[in-house]
């Protein structure tokens, strides 16, 4: 067995553990169990061709003049600068204070004069590419940390395909040879939505099958499937849908009534994350028709 596939599985082993415990401490004093305690996240599913999705980013951040880091890691290049073509999208929203952050060295990752823009930051935003190179990069690292200042201080943390991915738990196509094998050489994400996996790209690239097998293998786990130009904001254990297509939940205790293993949520519509309900807001919230307490 490779030393690759030996360190996924050690830190798999070590992040369960770590995510039992912060789960019962929340429980217990009634914090979120699986979002974030404080801050937002804004999870998409890829192309980014709704602009109102990336507003939605910066309104969260703080607004235009709010310092925000791009971290590029993922899309594979040796190196990134502030002349990165993707930070255009955020100047087009008004983005004044922006910075590019990138290295593949976990010893860089851990010093403070690479985190410390992150110690500023109002917004983090992750851009497309292979997720396991941003887990090879940043987890368990004062990267992961500053991460998880940004959101202790109210601030927002985002991405879009891979940049999505990598903010679940479990990390849903993490092989490095190829981004077909949805459970691979790396499977622990960054835990910003704990017991969770995700996946992306999902109706334009014909994959709404797909996390069906991971939830097979892992039934604890929340399988979220997020479409292109569509996203979900979290607060807490709570997240509503943004954008112009759908999102699908794989819920291992849940089911249509007529045996979907999966169901589509729509712009509008909330889910409890600890709860696992989705709601749709018409006259008034209401539970999703259709979805039964059944296990597959």
């Amino acid at each position: 067995m490779s030393k690759i596939v030996h360190s996924s599985m050690r830190m798999a082993a070590v992040l369960g553990v770590c995510l039992s415990v912060t789960v019962g401490v929340n429980a217990q004093t009634g914090g979120p169990v699986v979002g974030p305690p404080s801050g937002a996240l804004v999870v998409v599913g890829g192309a980014m061709r709704d602009p109102a999705i990336l507003e939605q980013f910066v309104r969260l951040a703080g607004g235009p003049g709010s310092p925000i880091v791009v971290i590029p890691t993922a899309g594979g290049a040796e190196t990134y600068d502030q002349s990165y073509p993707g930070l255009q999208a955020f100047r087009d929203a008004g983005v004044t204070d922006l910075v590019v952050l990138h290295t593949t060295d976990r010893d860089v990752a851990d010093s403070e004069v690479f985190v410390s823009p992150l110690r500023r930051a109002r917004g983090v935003w992750f851009p497309g590419g292979r997720q396991w190179r941003l887990a090879d990069a940043y987890l368990d690292t004062e990267v992961q940390e500053a991460l998880r200042d940004v959101l202790r201080r109210g601030g927002v943390v985002g991405g879009s395909s891979a940049g999505a991915t990598i903010l679940g738990s479990y990390l849903a196509r993490g092989d490095s040879a190829t981004n077909t094998i949805m459970m691979g050489d790396h499977v622990v994400g960054f835990g910003f939505l704990r017991d969770t996996a995700i996946d992306q790209h999902l109706l334009r690239r014909n994959r709404q099958f797909d996390l069906l097998s991971v939830i097979e293998a892992h039934p604890e786990l929340l399988g979220i499937g997020l479409d292109e130009d569509t996203a979900i904001v979290v607060r807490g254990d709570e997240f509503e849908v943004i954008g112009r297509s759908y999102v699908a939940i794989y819920d291992h205790a849940r089911q249509l009534d007529s045996g979907g293993r999966f169901y589509f949520l729509g712009a509008g519509d909330r889910f409890d994350l600890r709860n696992r309900r989705a709601f749709r807001f018409e006259r008034e919230r209401r539970p999703l028709d259709r979805v039964v307490e059944r296990p597959w």
